[in-house]
């Protein structure tokens, strides 16, 4: 597996491109070969393409950070994977819903059920039975009158 190993210090963070096995934690330093750094704040980035090319030849498989900055730097050509967790699902519009972005953001909230009507399907509502009702139903409705 191809994946970054942090070093440097704490609030600044730099990063080894290394390969190593995939059951090894990245912090053991078992690498079996070191093959770039990277720098996240100044965007520094040294790599040997070549032995990052055979790696992947023999079937080391990059993490989704590494293939996205390897696919930038022109090493792999492919598209780019979006590793940033996804809060709400993506919906894909068909060129058609591109007219309408306003029914076509609607649609999805109208199918979404809420939290109340999932509580409400999972509850058994109480049954009722027709006696229980007239007494209910006869009762007159009383009105409190304004405070002044």
């Amino acid at each position: 597996m191809i994946r970054f190993q942090r070093i440097g210090r704490t609030n600044d963070p730099a990063f080894r491109i290394a390969v190593l096995e995939k059951e090894r934690a990245a912090k053991t330093g078992n690498i079996v070969e070191l093959l770039g750094t990277y720098n996240p704040r100044s965007k520094a980035l040294t790599l040997d393409e070549e032995s990052t090319k055979e790696w992947i030849a023999k079937g080391a498989q990059p993490t989704d950070s590494i293939k996205n900055l390897l696919i930038n730097k022109g090493v792999l050509s492919g598209k780019k994977v979006n590793v940033l967790p996804k809060k709400t699902p993506q919906v894909k519009e068909a060129p058609a819903e591109a007219a309408a972005p306003a029914e076509a953001a609607a649609a999805p909230a109208a199918e979404a059920p809420t939290e109340a009507e999932v509580a409400a399907e999972a509850e058994p509502a109480p049954e009722v039975t027709p006696a229980e009702e007239a007494p209910a139903a006869e009762a007159p409705a009383t009105e409190e009158p304004p405070a002044a």
